[in-house]
């Protein structure tokens, strides 16, 4: 079997770097923002359908709404570090943890 190699790749970190600037750019930064915030909605609306509940069963537990649940789950919103804890500890029964 004949390997095929092809030589005009680009790896992903190139194509940030292209798209986006060099780490440390604003544009990167802003980018890299962007994606752990979007990460963070995945994160949350993953935990929510694996505990098996709606968007509006979450938010009654930790008293907020529907529509805040799906905002973050979207990222169309900024959730504050105090919510987020929240959502973790009274919508799943965890703790979050956070490292730097």
């Amino acid at each position: 079997m004949k390997k095929i190699v092809n030589n005009n790749l680009t790896s992903f970190e190139d194509h940030l770097d292209q798209q986006y600037g060099k780490i440390g750019t604003p544009e990167r930064e802003k980018f890299e923002e962007g994606f752990e915030a979007f990460k963070l909605g995945v994160m949350i609306q993953e935990l929510r359908k694996k505990n098996g509940l709606t968007q509006e069963q979450l938010a009654e537990k930790c008293g907020t709404t529907k529509t805040y649940i799906s905002r973050i789950e979207n990222n169309a919103s900024d959730i504050r570090l105090s919510t987020l804890m929240r959502i973790v500890r009274e919508g799943f029964g965890r703790h979050l943890k956070l490292s730097i």
